[in-house]
């Protein structure tokens, strides 16, 4: 299948190639000429913007930071809605506001193109080796159509409902891992305080109710003191001011969002936003004037 790729970032890239791997034709576009050089150099053309690669494609992924993008590269100058036929199919694995997405997908269904929001979970990691969980809003048939496409790069692909559904499932997502990521920090820095090895804990509670993926991918990170990033802070603060805005608009209740973010906030003036979300760490270690590694 020749599928459109727009968007060549710490996932894009490893996504990208996987496709290629799978046997798909690609056509990649990507600001970082670097990264579209390397796609090119494993088989797959290249594109200035999203209407040179609609011109080419009746399937295109995109994978962008955020709403804005999204809305640029879709509807936008040199955008997709440009030069795509109709019955062309978007799958915008970004993770952005659910709002946002019915709004560009409305947009681009007047132009008779199909949208699907398909957000991500898993980080770099499950991006390289393609197991990643990928939640799916949209059109129960178009979904059927692509799904092999999707598990090309994934370990899952769920369908949740509408368009929009995924993002709202992605959201969910990334609430959970937020405040897990921060009780796995608090759990070790209050270990560390009371005298206790942090790493004998983590070994001792790991295999009950408190263990969790979350911890075995974040607690050896804070025990080693590496936080190289898989999924950054700055990120992670962009998933949560969606996530806090899309709550906000129906009132659900989301405290513990609101104080995770604030930590994260606090991590970024300290200047760690590029540092892996596990880097919650530094905020318990600042607090208790403690240092979780050993």
């Amino acid at each position: 299948m020749k599928i459109g790729f727009i968007g060549l970032g710490i996932m894009g890239r490893p996504m990208s190639k996987n496709l290629i791997k799978a046997g798909h034709e690609l056509v990649v576009c990507d600001f970082n000429k670097q990264a579209v050089e390397e796609l090119v150099s494993l088989g797959a053309k290249s594109a200035d913007n999203g209407a040179q690669v609609a011109a080419s494609c009746n399937q295109i992924i995109t994978m962008l930071p955020n709403s804005p993008h999204v809305r640029q590269v879709a509807l936008g100058e040199g955008g997709i809605i440009e030069t795509a036929k109709p019955g062309t199919v978007l799958i915008d694995m970004s993770s952005i506001d659910p709002v946002e997405s019915k709004k560009i997908g409305e947009a681009l269904s007047q132009k008779g193109i199909v949208m699907l929001d398909a957000p991500v979970s898993g980080g770099e990691p499950k991006a390289i080796d393609g197991t990643l969980s990928v939640m799916v809003g949209g059109e129960k048939d178009v979904f059927d159509r692509y799904y092999d496409v999707l598990m090309s790069m994934a370990g899952s692909v769920t369908y949740v409902g509408g368009l929009g559904a995924g993002n709202i499932a992605k959201l969910a997502n990334q609430i959970v891992v937020a405040c897990n990521i921060a009780a796995v920090a608090e759990a070790l820095t209050f270990s560390k305080k009371c005298g206790a090895d942090p790493e004998l804990v983590y070994k001792a509670i790991r295999g009950g109710l408190a263990g969790s993926t979350v911890m075995d991918a974040k607690a050896p990170m804070m025990l080693s003191g590496n936080f190289k990033p898989g999924f950054r802070i700055e990120l992670h603060i962009k998933d949560l001011t969606n996530a806090l805005n899309a709550a906000h608009s129906v009132t659900a209740p989301v405290p513990l969002t609101c104080q995770v973010m604030e930590m994260m906030q606090s991590l970024k003036a300290y200047g760690c936003d590029k540092d892996d979300h596990s880097a919650l760490a530094k905020y318990y270690e600042k607090l208790g004037d403690v240092v979780i590694e050993k």
